[in-house]
């Protein structure tokens, strides 16, 4: 089981509000690449991401479900990535003196990564871990406004889902 650990220097529930938008998955997530659609009621149990992994061409087409929502303590995800396989990920963030230490725990439950030898899938597990906190600290560290369930990675978007972008004042022109 791979084990990794990061202080973040804001409260557990920015991370949670991060964590709260399936929208912005691909963007703390190692090897998600893009999001498909988001379940309406995400992150609640059994809410679904529908997510690609892999890099133009060579995507390919999987999930991630809710398993366990509780903020700001605690995320259980089953995410899938075949042909891969699948794994089971828990995330807690705990209150610290200087912001929250969040702690992600990640076991391949399912396909091809179970045959490799533990060491080995728990090595490369903690290094892509350490980038996916990496990744999340930014986000949550600086503000990333997570919507609420179904919401946008900026928290508005239309109703074609895009985000909303505030328009420039006019430029002043010469006479």
């Amino acid at each position: 089981m791979a084990r990794n650990r990061r202080l973040m220097r804001c409260t557990p529930e920015a991370v949670f509000r991060v964590l709260a938008d399936g929208w912005l998955y691909p963007v703390w997530v190692v090897g998600a690449s893009r999001m498909r659609d988001v379940d309406a009621h995400w992150p609640a149990p059994g809410a679904r991401l529908r997510h690609s992994v892999g890099v133009w061409p060579m995507l390919i087409d999987d999930t991630t479900s809710s398993i366990a929502w509780d903020p700001p303590q605690r995320m259980g995800l089953q995410a899938r990535g075949w042909p891969v396989g699948e794994a089971r990920v828990w995330i807690e963030a705990v209150p610290h003196p200087e912001g929250c230490t969040v702690r992600i725990t990640e076991r391949a439950t399912r396909g091809p990564a179970r045959m490799l030898p533990r060491a080995l899938t728990d090595a490369l597990l903690a290094r892509r871990n350490a980038e996916t906190l990496r990744r999340l600290a930014s986000l949550a560290e600086g503000g990333a406004r997570g919507g609420a369930a179904g919401g946008t990675a900026a928290g508005a978007a239309d109703a074609g889902g895009a985000a909303a972008v505030p328009e420039a004042p006019p430029s002043p022109r010469a006479g």
